[in-house]
């Protein structure tokens, strides 16, 4: 299941969503080497990046082998966000991103109302959206929204989608959930089929999508044109390989084994430690340790014990030893 948007195609038809706190260099990289095709890093303050805020930069780090990448840019000043959208440009990434989708409260309520907020402010949003589309000169814009600020109907979505396609925007991609839902309850499909009816621009459908057969449900419920994983890909960087398995019609492969999963975390760990230095990474695997192995006999214990932990070694440890009578 191609997907082209602007200059950038994405053979597989799968993209990862950026995700704060998630989606960092040795994500991409695990899963880059488990099937990832595209990836975004975390979502950038455009505030933050003209002010070389140290933490924005960081966040922005990539080595040659993490490509194509987009990256995704949160504000609601026009002026600001063009500039910071032309500072995105030079550095050398595929795709630039806007944000009107993130719940979270600081970011919402953050100066005038930046992420889902602009749901509910049209002409602001379209006012952003003409003025980066004028500041990039070559690579493809694209929105990523939700159906709407608390309409579950998907009007405000397809308000804004079609502002974004009349404002030179290349690519939408919809959350199936309002803002007031946040993560709770299901993403609905349907709403976003009424997006992608509304316009002619490409619509990326996202929401829910945890296992190859959900990708290729939200297809053939919304008739999106590529599908965006979320929380989906938190300790299965598989995903990427099963979603463009189900869109191709091919046979499901197997799932990973327990091995595999340690496998990968090890490499995750690894990976970290690589571009970061020991205090942060400890912390970190603090939370993506327990991605890998939820659901499994002894996974309480071992969330603690890592929790616990003070040093890469033990961490380490920690990991081996899982599901062989000592980590879990």
């Amino acid at each position: 299941m191609a997907l082209k948007i602007g200059s950038l195609s994405v053979a597989s038809g799968v993209v990862q969503s950026p995700m704060a706190q998630c989606t960092d260099l040795a994500f991409r990289m695990v899963g880059r080497e488990r099937g990832m095709e595209f990836a975004f890093l975390e979502m950038l303050s455009a505030h933050a990046l003209l002010r070389n805020n140290a933490k924005t930069l960081r966040l922005m780090r990539s080595i040659p082998g993490d490509r194509p990448l987009g990256a995704q840019l949160v504000g609601c000043d026009p002026g600001v966000m063009a500039e910071a959208a032309a500072a995105v440009e030079e550095e050398g990434f595929e795709l630039l991103d806007l944000n009107l989708g993130c719940p979270v409260p600081k970011v919402v309520a953050g100066g005038e109302g930046g992420g889902s907020a602009l749901l509910a402010k049209p002409d602001k949003a379209e006012a952003i959206f003409r003025s980066v589309a004028r500041a990039l000169k070559r690579i493809p814009l694209t929105v990523k929204m939700r159906i709407g600020y608390q309409d579950p109907t998907g009007a405000e979505a397809v308000d804004i989608a079609r502002r974004a396609q009349d404002s030179g925007v290349a690519a939408v991609c919809v959350h199936g959930r309002t803002r007031v839902q946040r993560y709770t309850g299901k993403a609905d499909y349907a709403a976003i089929g009424r997006v992608k009816a509304a316009v002619s621009i490409p619509v990326i459908g996202n929401g829910d999508v945890y296992t190859g057969e959900d990708a290729r449900r939200l297809v053939r419920e919304s008739g999106c044109d590529g599908v965006m994983i979320g929380r989906g890909a938190l300790g299965n960087p598989w995903i990427y390989r099963d979603a463009a398995a189900a869109l191709a019609g091919a046979e499901a492969p197997a799932p990973p084994t327990l091995e595999e999963k340690r496998s990968a975390l090890l490499r995750h760990l690894e990976l970290e430690l690589e571009h970061s230095e020991e205090r942060m990474v400890v912390l970190q695997m603090r939370r993506v340790a327990c991605w890998y192995f939820a659901g499994y006999p002894g996974s309480a214990a071992f969330r603690e014990a890592v929790c616990r932990s003070e040093n890469a070694a033990l961490t380490r440890s920690l990991i081996e030893g899982f599901g062989k009578g000592e980590g879990g």
